[in-house]
């Protein structure tokens, strides 16, 4: 026999929860909780973990893919997705590579990356929000498409001497072991919190992934702002690969190949719907972290590069299977 404290609280709808028990049973929270044992695992593993220059060089392992993240989830959000970012980061850089060789200076490097960016995303989001193709489809064949341009133009050569200004991009450090791309994360995660959470640009997205057909009749223009995220996940593709280009010093056609899954796993880890329709900011931001923390971690552990590999399809695998896993027990049981 149930008592019947446990009967009242069952029956107490989340709206009518207080904001803390609210938190505690969020998945940014279980994620946050996931962060702090990753991170206690790995003092334990290796004493070299708590150096505050390793763990600034940890950042590197999330900020520019995080970046993204934050674009991507948008797109899901709305029942989107963008396969081809890893190709746009290859193909700006490839771009920004291409114009250093005639002396073009940081500046224009900078905007010669984010129009190429914009345009990408906007050959996507023209394909998808005005002609109705599938996002799945288009962004395979553009992942191929500006990939495959990257190498014709390189083939098995790199670009190289970059403006030494440049490198801040990727290298710089605003104080102490703060590296500029911590700061830019950081402001990223916030400008799209605010996006999705404050505004009603936001609110049509989450409309439009729930009921694409509904949010028309609501009056909400579907394809402007599918097609607007698409153009933003493109600029924050070229801005990743600016980051990326400056810290490595040099561009390759291979470059940031597989990121497309390891941003796709960060932003359903983070708890939004693959299917679309829901999802947070936080939770992409804490997902972003408790990634970063588990490679390093592997790192230094010497673990291969293929082992992390494994271990990003196996969670990606994990996180979409569990929900689908947890509600066919819940039917059972009821």
């Amino acid at each position: 026999m149930t008592s019947p404290s446990h009967t009242d609280a069952t029956e107490i709808p989340d709206r009518l929860r207080g904001p803390l028990a609210r938190m505690l049973a969020s998945w940014e929270f279980l994620l946050l909780i996931v962060a702090i044992l990753i991170f206690f695992f790995n003092t334990q593993a290796s004493p070299y973990f708590l150096d505050a220059w390793n763990l600034s060089d940890a950042t590197f392992n999330f900020t520019e893919k995080a970046m993204i993240a934050f674009a991507m989830a948008l797109v899901i959000i709305s029942g989107e997705i963008d396969l081809s970012v890893a190709s746009i980061i290859a193909l700006v850089s490839t771009s920004m590579g291409f114009a250093v060789q005639f002396g073009v200076d940081t500046p224009l490097l900078i905007v010669i990356a984010i129009a190429v960016g914009a345009a990408c995303g906007a050959f996507n989001g023209f394909l998808v929000a005005m002609m109705g193709l599938p996002s799945i489809v288009v962004t395979i064949g553009t992942l191929s498409l500006f990939r495959g341009i990257a190498y014709i133009v390189l083939g098995d050569q790199a670009y190289s001497g970059y403006p030494a200004s440049f490198a801040f991009f990727g290298q710089g450090y605003v104080w102490w072991v703060i590296t500029f791309e911590m700061v830019l994360f950081m402001a990223i995660a916030i400008l799209f919190y605010t996006l999705l959470h404050r505004t009603s640009f936001g609110r049509s997205v989450k409309a439009i992934g729930n009921n694409p057909t509904a949010a028309l009749f609501a009056g909400i223009r579907v394809s402007r702002v599918k097609f607007i995220l698409f153009v933003l996940t493109g600029i924050m593709s070229a801005i990743a690969a600016i980051c990326l280009t400056s810290r490595l010093g040099s561009t390759r056609p291979s470059i940031a190949v597989g990121w497309e899954l390891e941003i796709v796993t960060m932003v359903v880890l983070g708890g939004v719907n693959i299917l679309g329709g829901a999802g947070t900011i936080l939770g992409v931001f804490i997902a972003a972290i408790v990634m970063g923390l588990v490679t390093f971690g592997l790192g230094l552990l010497n673990v291969p590069g293929i082992v992390m590999s494994i271990f990003t399809g196996l969670l990606l695998i994990t996180v979409i299977a569990l929900p689908i896993v947890i509600r066919r027990t819940h039917r059972r049981a009821s």
